[in-house]
């Protein structure tokens, strides 16, 4: 069997998250990796046993490859996606696909002209509970949901720089956006977003949001919060996941960990899991019980392997967040950051 022929762009953290699926795939072949940074195209080249290059072009002409990873910093994008599209190649480009909406609508509008196969980074989307999530959204009225989200600081100096990577919900909390739109079933029509920038202290250069709050109103007049930090030192600080309310029920979405749905089901007790909710001066207390899955696959392998599987084929059917779905959350979150600016409610509208 022949092997799908791939380039990769961008030897850093990410290009060897993708590269560590390909060693497990049978049917690829990773035929040249580019990098503007010599010693670490080098280095990452030896690893995977292939041709180094400096420039996206002259790997393009040197290797012809039938597909191409983009992993790059949010502020990169644009001529390598141009160029990309021109030679016809399919392109899995990594989120955020960037931060400029003029540019990225582009680069949509000339990705549907080709008719050419991509994907994007927002894995998630693949982990094996997101069927019973979406279920549980159809099954229940969801009224209210709330996403949190905190960490640290990733080494990396670019990200500091909120005009490079347009700070923490754009480039690490779209993951939890893009799973909002996707199990909702539903686009964001206004958003007002509060950020601070008081608990980081002493990084040079650092100028991005270290805490953030949106409010977000959906089509169906469902409301959400959104939360979102960048100043851990400890788990403790957070309790990391997405929940998704309704009259009698909950979801609750721990990314990579678990999913919880409470009020459907007797199951086995959840430590802790505990409900309770305010009922005029009473008080309403489940019985502890939530019916718990675990995930069943690797999200990120699959995604890699589907959107390798769609260029063989030629059927892209079974990707799902094609470039074309990626640019509406970074649509969502670039309209946070808006409104954090002009102190203001935004306006939504990812259609575009």
């Amino acid at each position: 069997m022949s092997k799908t022929r791939v380039a990769l762009i961008g030897c850093g953290t990410i290009g060897r998250y993708h590269f560590d699926h390909f060693k497990k795939m049978d049917d690829v072949e990773v035929v040249g990796v580019c990098d503007i940074i010599p010693e670490r195209a080098d280095k990452f080249a030896a690893e995977v046993n292939c041709p180094a290059f400096y420039n996206f072009k002259e790997m393009y002409d040197a290797v012809n490859p039938e597909c191409v990873f983009i992993g790059i910093p949010p502020y990169c994008h644009g001529e390598i996606e141009f160029e990309t599209i021109a030679r016809r190649i399919p392109m899995f480009v990594e989120k955020p696909v960037g931060l400029d909406p003029a540019q990225f609508l582009a680069i949509r509008d000339k990705i549907r002209e080709a008719g050419l196969i991509t994907a994007s980074g927002l894995q998630l989307r693949y982990e094996s509970n997101i069927p019973k999530l979406k279920e549980f959204a159809k099954k229940h009225k969801i009224v209210e949901a709330n996403l949190m989200r905190v960490g640290g600081i990733p080494d990396t100096p670019w990200w500091k720089v909120r005009e490079l990577s347009g700070g923490q919900l754009v480039e690490q909390t779209i993951h939890q956006v893009d799973m909002m739109r996707n199990v909702m079933g539903e686009e964001p029509v206004e958003v007002f977003s509060f950020g601070g920038k008081d608990v980081v202290k002493g990084i040079e250069g650092f100028d991005v949001e270290d805490t953030s709050i949106s409010l977000v109103r959906f089509e169906s007049g469902a409301l959400a919060t959104m939360t979102t930090g960048c100043y851990a030192t400890g788990a403790e600080c957070a309790d990391n996941k997405l929940t998704f309310g309704a009259v009698d029920a909950r979801a609750d979405y721990y990314m990579f960990d678990k999913v919880a749905i409470y009020g459907e089901a007797e199951d086995e007790p959840e430590e802790g899991a505990n409900a309770e909710v305010v009922k005029g001066d009473g008080r309403m207390v489940s019985k502890g019980t939530a019916k718990i899955y675990k995930p069943e696959t690797d999200c990120g392998m699959l995604c890699d392997h589907t959107f390798i599987e769609a260029v063989q084929t030629g059927d892209p059917s079974k990707i799902k967040s094609p470039y074309e779905d990626a640019v509406k959350s970074v649509l969502f979150t670039l309209a946070c950051n808006e409104s954090m600016e002009t102190g203001k409610p935004v306006k939504v509208n990812v259609n575009l």
